[in-house]
Formats: structure tokens, sequence, C-alpha cells
């Protein structure tokens, strides 16, 4: 395979990702309380995966998003009670985010509320389908995000 049909076929990879993306993220937010979008929900699951006690200036550059952005989307959530900012113990300017149990509960409840789709989805793909291309996309993932600035 040329080099001109590998960056074809990555790019019709990335425009797959990029669709199912889009159209995951549509139903998601139709799932939403008024008010909240999946940007909002992930930062929640960033939360939940890494642990809370994160600065809002790591969120923000994990999502890679301005700090305004970023402080927008915590405001939102600090508002509903889903996190709770607080100053951080060993720098005076900074501030560390935490999920409150309303944002935890919130967090399973915004994953249950897709139970519909998901199983939507498990009649049309199957199961095993899905669990061979998750340490392949996982690979890409982590291999993205080692190279943010390329």
């Amino acid at each position: 395979m040329n080099s001109d049909e590998k960056r074809k076929l990555t790019f019709q990879f990335f425009n797959e990702i990029g669709i199912i993306q889009q159209l995951s993220t549509t139903a998601f937010n139709r799932k939403m309380p008024d008010g909240l979008h999946v940007s909002h929900f992930a930062v929640l699951n960033h939360l939940m995966r890494l642990g809370d006690g994160k600065t809002p200036h790591s969120i923000s550059d994990a999502f890679q998003v301005t700090k305004g952005t970023m402080t927008h989307t915590l405001g939102a959530l600090s508002k509903r009670n889903l996190i709770a900012i607080q100053p951080h113990p060993s720098d005076g300017r900074s501030k560390l985010v935490f999920l409150t149990d309303a944002g935890r509960s919130f967090h399973k409840d915004a994953i249950e509320s897709l139970n519909p789709l998901i199983d939507l989805l498990s009649r049309n793909v199957d199961l095993d389908t899905i669990t061979r291309m998750l340490p392949d996309l996982q690979t890409i993932r982590e291999a993205l995000d080692n190279n943010r600035d390329a």
C-alpha cells in the first residue's frame, strides 16, 4: 500500500469515528437534563476516571480548551452542586475540583440513561466486535494523546 492509500484509509477511519462521535453526542445530549451537555458530563467522567482533586488548569489542558471555557463549564457544574471547587491547600493561587455525591449520582444516572441506546446498538452490533476493537481504539487514543502537539 502506498502512502496516498494509507492516508486515504486513515482519513476514512477518522471520518467514521467523527460521524460516530457526532451521532453519539447528539443522542447523549438528548438525555441530559435541561441546560447540561455532554461537555459537562465529560468533565464529571474525567474526574470519575482519574480521580478528583484536579486543578481547573489541568482539566482544561486535558480537554484542550481555554481556561475561560473550562471556567464556564465548571461554573455550570458547581451551580448544580455536581462539583465543589475548593482552595488548593498548598498553592493559594489555585483551586481544586472535587465531585460531590450529587455529581457521582448524576454520572451514574447519565450512563444509565443511555441503556436504551446501548440495547439498540447491541441488537445491531455483535459485542464480540466491540470487544475486539476496544484495545485498538485505546492504542490509537493513547498515540494521539501522547502526541498532542504533532
